[in-house]
């Protein structure tokens, strides 16, 4: 059950660090250090906006729905 818990997290938590590294253009591990690093020193306020982020991002990804181009198919 906790494997099934950890690999929840890891699918779909470290999903936020990438997406956001790709839009600022750094690696997903720096921008996960500094999500481990912000939330130590201000007590877990980078966590809230991690979580929010998440949330956001998994909600536009509901809403816009890529279409298949000509090429793809």
């Amino acid at each position: 059950m906790i494997e099934k818990i950890r690999s929840f997290f890891e699918k779909n938590g470290f999903e936020v660090s990438s997406r956001v590294g790709q839009r600022i253009g750094l690696s997903a591990d720096l921008v996960r250090l500094f999500f481990i690093y912000t939330s130590f020193v201000t007590f877990g306020s980078p966590l809230i906006i991690y979580v929010t982020l998440a949330f956001m991002m998994r909600t536009k990804d509901y809403l816009v729905q890529r279409r298949v181009s000509v090429f793809d198919l």
